[in-house]
């Protein structure tokens, strides 16, 4: 259900790419991340549908495999 909070979280083919839509009261809101190196590390489907914790979203968005909690890139120098 949209409008109970649920994220909807879609990965590119390449794997370096993910899109987040959820409804925040208002209306809908679009969150999209790349990665400059790696790839964003995805659960096996079942039936076509993916279920994952807040915890392993916030390991995805922060490029580190969630099955072994290390970064699969950490930039040298920002800016």
């Amino acid at each position: 259900d949209p409008h109970a909070g649920d994220l909807f979280v879609f990965r590119g083919r390449s794997g370096d790419m993910i899109k987040i839509i959820w409804h925040d009261g208002l209306g809908m809101s679009l969150y999209a991340k790349r990665l400059e190196k790696g790839r964003f590390i995805w659960p096996s489907p079942a039936d076509g549908v993916v279920a994952i914790s807040p915890a392993q979203l916030a390991y995805m968005l922060d490029g580190i495999d969630w099955r072994s909690p290390r970064h699969t890139f950490r930039p040298k120098s920002a800016g």
